[in-house]
């Protein structure tokens, strides 16, 4: 990968991110789901594994940081072996994987169960972390297809062979 495709990737990345975050001030401001908080969660168990107090803008910035390099760089080197004909659906199919791999390790791991069913809410925090996830996803996926598109001259997605970079 050349260091423009490393770009395209975080750049995407980062959209999705930023849509992420915007999904997540809307559930705040709107009181959706008052006794979910991921990222609450996620700040006491850093706040455990670190052994002193760990201040609340440091989740968020995991989550970007995470969002834009890691998740995007491992998009752009997955993205030809996703099914779907376009970035947004690819985006989907990644997100379904991502949804899956939270559910089953990271709410746990935060001491929520399984798709953060010890929450009390019923199935309303898996469906919720499901639409954040798709959220970035479909936007990263979306994203990344057009900064692909613009960089090979505009050619339609479907008549090159392989993947971005």
């Amino acid at each position: 990968m050349n260091a423009a495709a490393v770009w395209r990737s975080i750049a995407a990345g980062f959209c999705g991110s930023l849509a992420h975050s915007g999904l997540m001030l809307l559930k705040s401001w709107m009181g959706w789901l008052p006794s979910f908080h991921p990222y609450e969660d996620l700040q006491e168990a850093l706040s455990q594994l670190v052994g002193s107090s760990v201040h609340p803008a440091i989740p968020s910035a995991l989550s970007l940081v995470n969002g834009a390099l890691l998740l995007g760089t491992i998009f752009s080197y997955v993205y030809r072996l996703l099914q779907g004909r376009s970035g947004l659906g690819k985006g989907l199919v990644f997100g379904a994987f991502g949804w899956i791999a939270m559910g089953l390790f990271f709410f746990p791991l935060l001491g929520r169960g399984l798709f953060a069913a010890q929450v009390g809410l019923g199935p309303l925090p898996a469906i919720f972390s499901l639409l954040m996830i798709l959220t970035y996803s479909m936007v990263m996926g979306a994203a990344y297809s057009v900064f692909y598109q613009v960089h090979t001259d505009g050619r339609p997605e479907a008549s090159r062979s392989g993947s971005p970079e």
